[in-house]
C-alpha cells in the first residue's frame, strides 16, 4: 500500500472476528517490518510479549480493564520498554562496535552520551523507555494494516499488575497493548473522528 493509504485506512478496531485465526508466522512478518522503527542511538531498548493462549488472554483481559477486544483478538502484543536499555549489556553496542570498524573510541563515546541523556534520572529512564516503544507501537501498527491485519492500541491497563503477571524484569515498563486480528464485518466502525490539523496543534516560534 502506498503510505498515504496505510495512514487513511488503518483504524482502532473495537470488535475482532474470533473465527478468524492470525497465524504466528504473519505477527512474525509484521513485527520484522515494524522494527525498522527508529530509536535512540538504535538501541531498540523495547520486547513484546505476544499474548495468545486462552489462559494468557483471560489473565490480560482481567488486568485491562476486561476490554472484550483481547480475548477476541487472536494476538495481543504487550509492548514492553527497557528502562536501562542504554547500559552495556544491550547487543547493539558490540553490533555498533562491528559497524565502525572496531574504533571503540567511537562506541566508548556514544555509550557515555547514551548514559548521560537517558540514565541520569529516574525521570528519563521512562522517558526513555516509553518514547521508544512508542515508536515501535505506532509502526506496528502501520506494519499489520501493510498485511491487512487490524489493531486497537490500549493503555488503560493495570501496568504493575501486567509487569507481575507476565514476570518482567525490573528495569521494563509495560508502554501499552496493541491487539491484532481482523475486524468483525457484521460490527459497523463509527465514523472517523476528525483531527486536529497543523493550525490547531503547531506552534511556529
Amino acid at each position: 500500500m502506498e503510505t498515504k493509504k496505510l495512514f487513511n485506512e488503518r483504524r482502532s478496531v473495537n470488535n475482532f472476528d474470533k473465527t478468524k485465526p492470525l497465524p504466528l508466522e504473519q505477527v512474525k512478518e509484521i513485527v520484522d517490518l515494524a522494527v525498522m522503527a527508529p530509536s535512540a542511538f538504535n538501541l531498540q531498548p523495547w520486547r513484546i510479549v505476544l499474548v495468545q493462549k486462552d489462559e494468557s488472554k483471560h489473565k490480560l483481559f482481567e488486568l485491562a480493564n476486561k476490554q472484550e477486544k483481547i480475548l477476541q483478538a487472536p494476538v495481543t502484543l504487550v509492548l514492553v520498554g527497557d528502562r536501562e536499555g542504554y547500559n552495556n549489556e544491550n547487543p547493539v553496542w558490540e553490533e555498533m562496535l562491528q559497524s565502525v570498524g572496531g574504533r571503540e573510541e567511537i562506541v566508548e563515546g556514544a555509550k557515555q552520551a547514551a548514559q548521560f541523556l537517558y540514565g541520569t534520572s529516574e525521570e528519563r529512564k521512562l522517558k526513555f523507555a516509553e518514547s521508544n516503544a512508542g515508536l515501535l507501537g505506532m509502526s506496528l501498527m502501520i506494519a499489520a494494516k501493510e498485511y491487512g491485519v487490524d489493531s486497537h492500541p490500549m493503555s488503560g491497563l493495570d501496568f504493575d499488575g501486567v509487569h507481575k503477571a507476565f514476570g518482567l524484569k525490573d528495569s521494563e515498563e509495560v508502554v501499552m497493548a496493541i491487539a491484532l486480528g481482523y475486524a468483525d464485518d457484521s460490527q459497523k466502525l463509527y465514523p472517523r473522528r476528525p483531527r486536529r490539523s497543523f493550525d490547531d496543534i503547531v506552534t511556529v516560534f
